[in-house]
């Protein structure tokens, strides 16, 4: 049966805390750290940890990736809180963990590239200093707009709109604001670049777990048969959208075993487009009726 294989049956444990949940925990640590220090401590932490014209220029790159757990106020950080807590935890289920993580660093150095460029070249209009996580939740709101693009969401809780055309509303404010930066109190540049990101990484296909992240090729053993982890890798597939019949144990033995096979004979990289796609459902049937 489909289901008495480990690597295609859903884990039936759950965490105390998602990894939203734990990133919204860190990030108000993290500022109340940060209140500390500033009132208390006043060390030069903050210096080194945001993203700075002069840590650029020393070349501290850490900071693409450290500005994003730093706020400039409570109200900063409230309202990022509120995209991870509306948007991340749906982007945490189609990802999954490891990709999760990823995603949101990405966006968030994708955000903190355009804005340090902008604030290299024309340090006059886009200031010498950024952080927040913004540009992440922009890249989920980027990422939910593609995948979802005719769910409803409520534009400043008030305003209903389909995902697609906020998306398109947030592209046109940041795009604006970041060619005439009338308002520096808002990184809007580094809101356009976390969106960029999260679209890219849907258009690549990247946040299905079957297609592999650039890296995950490096490490790719040759041909021959893989380990059971690097099948177990290739099969986290997410659920589909249509309801489909319980499938039979001859449609089992006839479609799905051989392509398991496949995979244990060439790699999960050797299947079709036809093959993933027989494979995803049968797993979603699977998770549905277990």
């Amino acid at each position: 049966m489909l289901d008495d294989r480990d690597y295609m049956r859903q884990p039936s444990y759950r965490t105390a805390f998602t990894v939203t949940q734990k990133l919204m925990i860190v990030l108000t640590v993290v500022f109340a750290l940060q209140c500390i220090n500033g009132v208390y401590l006043k060390t030069p932490a903050e210096s080194y940890l945001a993203l700075t014209t002069t840590g650029m220029r020393s070349g501290f790159l850490w900071q693409l990736f450290t500005f994003q757990f730093l706020h400039g106020g409570l109200l900063h950080l409230l309202m990022n809180l509120l995209g991870l807590w509306f948007l991340g935890s749906w982007v945490e289920r189609v990802l999954g963990t490891k990709r999760y993580l990823f995603f949101f660093a990405l966006c968030g150095l994708g955000g903190g590239l355009l804005q340090g460029a902008l604030m290299l070249i024309f340090p006059g209009h886009y200031g010498s200093l950024l952080y927040g996580a913004s540009a992440g939740t922009s890249g989920m709101l980027a990422l939910f707009a593609v995948l979802e693009a005719e769910s409803e969401i409520r534009w400043n809780f008030v305003i209903p709109l389909r995902a697609k055309h906020l998306l398109w509303l947030e592209i046109g404010i940041s795009l604006f604001f970041t060619m005439v930066p009338a308002d520096q109190g808002v990184a809007h540049a580094a809101h356009l670049g976390g969106i960029i990101a999260g679209i890219t990484f849907a258009r690549l296909g990247w946040h299905r777990d079957f297609v592999p992240l650039p890296w995950e090729n490096w490490f790719a053993r040759k041909p021959g048969k893989p380990s059971q982890a690097h099948v177990v890798a290739g099969l986290g597939l997410r659920s589909a959208s249509k309801e489909e019949e319980t499938p039979s144990d001859d449609f089992i033995s006839k479609e799905v075993d051989p392509i398991l096979d496949k995979i244990s004979a060439h790699g999960i990289h050797s299947l079709t487009d036809r093959e993933r796609k027989i494979l995803e459902q049968a797993r979603t049937v699977m998770a549905k009726r277990s």
